[in-house]
């Protein structure tokens, strides 16, 4: 069962730390953030890992090397730049295969517990059938308060009341990307919006801890709590 770390973005609003760091390398509780994500991945038996890598990629390949000392095997899908995450998928599908994957943010710190899924990514992987996409959602923070998609009982739809915020932590059947181009730009949304509507996707709402590490400010905050005893953070 393979995953993927999404790690080629120019994080513009990571400036002016990103121009010479890549977003991923920036560290919050002394550690990278995409190190805090290969690791749990890890731990939760995901082991065979791509990365896809653009801005700095090289520094990341150098942080990560083949994977082996996290107990990982890590290889990477190059892009001369910046394909958005529907091309950054594409492209990687030679490496990712016919399977069912677990693709997650290079950017993002969730303590979500990635092992719940492998039972999920084993029963799309036996059937043909919907659902096709599994994304896991979380309550929406407050510079995205109008959320993305609803969901009822596992079932996400475009509309509808109880609306959420993807947490950029999905299982994708790759089959979803064989028919799009490679080496192109491609955004995600226009694909969720499809996928969805044909009732295609399903999800579940995460309530632990989850950062978007999209600023400087957001990064000192995850900096915070992860320095904090867990007493602390139980007292905060």
């Amino acid at each position: 069962m393979k995953a993927m770390i999404l790690a080629a973005g120019r994080g513009e609003r990571m400036r002016p730390l990103s121009d010479t760091t890549p977003k991923p390398l920036l560290e919050a509780g002394g550690k990278p953030l995409i190190v805090w994500q290969l690791e749990r991945l890890v731990a939760a038996g995901f082991v065979d890992i791509v990365v896809n890598v653009a801005h700095h990629g090289e520094a990341i390949a150098a942080a990560l090397g083949d994977g082996s000392r996290f107990g990982a095997t890590v290889r990477y899908s190059h892009e001369p730049e910046p394909l958005e995450v529907g091309g950054g998928i594409a492209t990687a599908l030679p490496l990712l295969g016919e399977s069912v994957a677990l693709i997650v943010s290079g950017d993002v710190y969730a303590e979500y517990d990635y092992a719940s899924l492998r039972a999920r990514a084993e029963a799309m992987g036996a059937s043909s059938e919907p659902p096709h996409l599994h994304m896991v959602m979380v309550p929406n923070p407050p510079y995205h308060s109008g959320g993305d998609f609803s969901l009822d009982d596992e079932r996400l739809a475009l509309n509808g009341s109880s609306r959420l915020t993807f947490g950029n932590l999905a299982l994708y059947r790759t089959a979803l990307f064989q028919g799009l181009p490679r080496g192109k730009k491609l955004q995600i949304l226009p694909l969720f919006l499809d996928w969805i509507g044909r009732g295609w996707a399903s999800g579940e709402r995460y309530d632990g801890v989850w950062a978007n590490v999209g600023t400087p400010e957001e990064l000192q905050r995850l900096d915070r709590h992860l320095r904090c005893t867990p007493r602390e953070r139980m007292l905060r």
